[in-house]
């Protein structure tokens, strides 16, 4: 069997590029289905302009986004489905195939991101919504648009996968915990609350997806053209509502927060490649559990921010999205450029 070829197909998407065998089913694709796909494609390609785009337009036309507040979680949702729809049996058997690459960067990033984010609201002194905030996005799973980082990285993108994958899966668990054993100290957490909010706008939605592809496997594949716009879409969207909601605070904090939230990534990059480092993998494997590590699902950060804190809450979630998308696609480019050193973790 010819192995599987890997390419970006938006935020938090990796497709298989159709092989010799695929191309018959290819020729009878519609031009409009094409087009759709070249477009989708140009959109993801370009996603991080995307994101500071909207991200102005929240801040400088609030009342075209402010009022749509309820549409964060919906949004979310939209973005998990697609993810549940991309899900195959090949991101699971890397779990079983080598778990302890697997475990690494999952520990890693559940104790790196949240103990940083800790240490900087200590640190900083941030305000209880601002600490609050920094420490939940902090304690979300991998973020959504690492695995393409990892592609560009020319990392271990089947680690990748896996990684962000079962970070989501335990995320129902993971996060509450976290965010109650560390930020309790600023304000109340209903820990039950807000595994009840993941398992609605995470797990059901992914698991929606993965039961979509397996019942109606045609349509799904063809639906996948359309994944990166659609997913750009809604995070931008999702962004800009943030941003929105906030921008008298933004103008009071904004530089705080940003601050924070540019300490909170890079630390993250270089604690999680130091981590991997530690255990002796190769350099394909350090790039994707440094980018797994750095790179959190802001979308879902702001979306409970929001619904169970605060507006202001939700605006390190906001920044975060902005900023990590920059600084990495500026790592992966930097990493590209790095030759694999060939060396098996040992």
């Amino acid at each position: 069997m010819r192995p599987r070829r890997l390419c970006p197909a938006g935020p938090g998407y990796i497709i298989a590029v159709p092989t010799a065998q695929d191309n018959a089913a290819t020729h009878r694709t519609p031009a409009s289905v094409n087009t759709l796909e070249k477009i989708s494609n140009a959109v993801a390609k370009t996603f991080s302009l995307w994101v500071v785009l909207f991200a102005c337009f929240g801040f400088f036309a609030p009342q075209l986004f402010a009022p749509h507040k309820t549409w964060i979680a919906p949004l979310l949702g939209i973005v998990m489905f697609g993810m549940g729809l991309t899900l195959s049996a090949a991101d699971f058997r890397e779990v079983f195939r080598r778990p302890k690459d697997v475990a690494i960067g999952v520990v890693g990033h559940y104790l790196i991101m949240p103990g940083i984010a800790w240490v900087l609201a200590v640190a900083l002194q941030l305000p209880p919504d601002i600490a609050v905030g920094v420490i939940l996005v902090g304690c979300c799973p991998s973020g959504t648009a690492s695995n393409v980082m990892t592609f560009l990285a020319k990392g271990d993108v089947a680690l990748g996968v896996s990684i962000a994958s079962v970070s989501t899966l335990i995320a129902p668990l993971a996060t509450p915990a976290l965010v109650s054993l560390l930020a309790g100290k600023w304000m109340h957490i209903n820990a039950q609350a807000l595994v009840v909010d993941i398992v609605q706008v995470v797990i059901v939605p992914i698991a929606l997806g993965v039961l979509v592809k397996a019942l109606f496997a045609r349509q799904a594949a063809a639906s996948v053209r359309a994944l990166p716009l659609v997913s750009t879409a809604t995070i931008v969207l999702i962004i800009a509502i943030v941003v929105a909601l906030n921008q008298s605070k933004l103008l009071a904090n904004g530089w705080l927060i940003l601050a924070a939230v540019v300490l909170h990534n890079l630390f993250g990059f270089l604690l999680g490649y130091l981590f991997a480092r530690l255990f002796g993998m190769n350099l394909a494997k350090r790039k994707a559990v440094t980018l797994e590590t750095g790179m959190q699902n802001s979308g879902l950060g702001a979306a409970l921010a929001a619904a169970h804190f605060s507006p202001l809450a939700a605006v390190p979630s906001a920044l975060f999205s902005v900023w990590h998308n920059l600084s990495g696609s500026m790592l992966a480019a930097w990493f590209a450029r790095r030759p694999d050193d060939g060396k098996a973790a040992r």
